[in-house]
């Protein structure tokens, strides 16, 4: 895997890889909140990580999925620098004619055995999941990558 990070003005930057590019930038007043940060990416890169597990594995078992969404939320460290992420909480909401314990089992083996991104994560701060389908919670877990 290759990327490049250019710096194009004041506090901005393009990330390029394989073609594609993706912009950074930092938070006002030291950047112009023009594009997310780089760690709204890494969270960007969780939940796009484990949204495509579980999309995958419903779909291996045949469950008309009509929508998913992967929302993150986390708490940082205070008082010093670098500040880094405390604990990452996932929720999963999907709806459509699934079967909750094939989403339940689907988002686990995502938070434990596929996702490399929470695998990575995850060895640095807990990561910790809600599963809601068609609106009711089904359940929850953590992360845990062997």
């Amino acid at each position: 895997m290759k990327l490049e990070c250019t710096w194009q003005e004041k506090m901005k930057f393009a990330a390029s890889a394989d073609g594609h590019l993706i912009s950074m930038d930092a938070k006002s007043p030291v950047g112009d909140s023009s594009a997310m940060t780089p760690k709204q990416l890494l969270l960007a890169g969780i939940c796009g990580c484990t949204a495509m597990d579980v999309v995958g594995l419903l779909r291996k078992h045949k469950q008309t999925l009509e929508s998913l969404e992967v929302h993150a939320e986390c708490d940082m460290t205070e008082g010093s620098h670098p500040m880094i992420f405390k604990e990452v909480r996932l929720g999963f909401k999907a709806t459509g004619t699934v079967d909750a314990a094939i989403l339940m089992e689907s988002v686990q083996l995502s938070q434990s055995k596929y996702c490399g991104v929470s695998a990575m994560v995850s060895k640095a701060v807990p990561i910790t999941f809600t599963i809601e389908l068609n609106g009711g919670l089904i359940g929850s877990g953590r992360a845990k990558f062997a």
